[in-house]
């Protein structure tokens, strides 16, 4: 049986050679096994672009029931014929559905809770009966944010269509009673990207495309939004909770409103600049007896919008800002996911939510996408916008989302 596997083996190797031969220069054939993850490694230089080669390549290896995969080993190139071809599973859009019907009305449920204005002194029951009535209050928050998320992820989605990866429809998380009433959502690629040019594309099209809703929404809240004056102290306004700012956050509040917010009662003894730059790397000390901005629930999900965004631009692993990374990267893009979880931790101290976000990334962040083929470049548009999407995480990025002062 054995030598039955190995003869194949070497079949598929004489046959798949030819063809190699054509779009490479081999200077080595390896025989590989169950342990190697591969039947046969082509070694040498391609001939030809690489994106070409893999193009040609391909139905041949498929033709064979194997699946055509690119790499690099310093400068050598290497072709690998991996046993199996990806079939993508259809879906169950019903699924989808459901879920996105599920978010929908915890969403209006959250912006139900965000829109109350009585008295908390009363009971639970009391209370959520008197939400419920008032539903409707929750629509406006939940279509703004809703719109976010399916731009952010319609983004994603398509670009997978564009360059002909297999990919799911959206799902949406539900999470009732949270702060915004979802997770968020995603879409999972039933196969790899076809190259760095493709992940790019697919991983950073998502937080454009919300981002692209998510600073008219904003606006148009900020636009409904009043500025006021915040408590003397948490004793005032019990449960009180600020909103965490970023630079573009905080460019976007200037825009609308011609001010710094929240405007502090003084600055102390700090220059503006360095008392900005504390506050919103620290979100203290709180500004109690100044004014800022009292959010409509159309700019609160706005805020929403633009969290959300700088959650998925973290550069590690497979979020969005891990794709971008990895394209400019390669494997070295490994460095960062420690540099970034101990940032994470740092930031802990000021809002422990951190803490959670750095667990999750140190057991699933270390492995990034990898796309089939590893060799062809990014072309020079798609470096420009691989850098442009890491200073996009560095000025929506929020390191303190929330700060609650007092109880309910």
């Amino acid at each position: 049986m054995a030598d039955d596997v190995r003869t194949e083996r070497k079949t598929i190797i004489e046959r798949l050679l030819p063809q190699v031969q054509g779009e490479m220069q081999v200077d080595e054939v390896v025989r590989g096994g169950r342990k190697d993850g591969y039947a046969a490694r082509f070694r040498g230089q391609l001939i030809r672009d690489s994106q070409e080669a893999f193009d040609r390549l391909e139905p041949a290896f498929k033709k064979e029931g194997m699946t055509l995969v690119f790499q690099s080993e310093g400068e050598d190139h290497l072709v690998l014929a991996l046993p199996g071809v990806i079939e993508p599973r259809p879906s169950n859009p019903w699924i989808n559905l459901g879920v996105f019907v599920l978010t929908v009305f915890s969403v209006i449920f959250a912006g139900a809770l965000y829109a109350y204005d009585g008295p908390i002194e009363i009971d639970l029951a009391t209370y959520f009966q008197t939400i419920l009535r008032n539903l409707p209050s929750g629509i406006p928050f939940a279509v703004s944010l809703l719109a976010i998320l399916v731009a952010h992820e319609s983004g994603h989605y398509l670009a997978a269509r564009y360059h002909g990866t297999a990919a799911s429809l959206p799902f949406f998380i539900p999470f009732p009673g949270s702060t915004f009433g979802t997770m968020g959502a995603f879409i999972q690629l039933k196969e790899p990207p076809r190259n760095r040019r493709a992940l790019l594309d697919i991983g950073l099209a998502g937080p454009i495309a919300g981002l692209i809703v998510a600073i008219p929404v904003l606006l148009i809240g900020l636009s409904l939004s009043e500025v006021g004056p915040l408590p003397s102290s948490p004793e005032a306004d019990p449960g009180i909770v600020l909103e965490g700012n970023s630079i573009l956050y905080l460019a976007i509040k200037y825009i609308a409103k011609g001010e710094l917010l929240p405007a502090p009662v003084d600055y102390g003894n700090l220059s503006p600049a360095w008392y900005w730059i504390r506050y919103v790397f620290t979100g203290s000390p709180a500004p109690f007896g100044g004014q800022d901005v009292l959010l409509h629930p159309i700019a609160w999900a706005g805020w929403a919008g633009l969290l959300v965004t700088s959650l998925n631009l973290i550069p590690v692993g497979q979020l969005d800002g891990g794709h971008a990374s990895y394209v400019l990267l390669g494997r070295r893009a490994r460095i960062v996911w420690p540099v970034i979880i101990l940032g994470l931790v740092i930031l802990g101290w000021v809002w422990n939510g951190w803490w959670l976000w750095a667990a999750l990334l140190f057991l699933l962040g270390r492995r990034s996408a990898q796309p089939l083929d590893e060799i062809t470049p990014l072309d020079g548009k798609r470096k420009a916008l691989a850098i442009a999407g890491i200073l996009l995480f560095l000025i929506v990025f929020i390191p303190v989302p929330l700060r609650t002062f007092g109880s309910f």
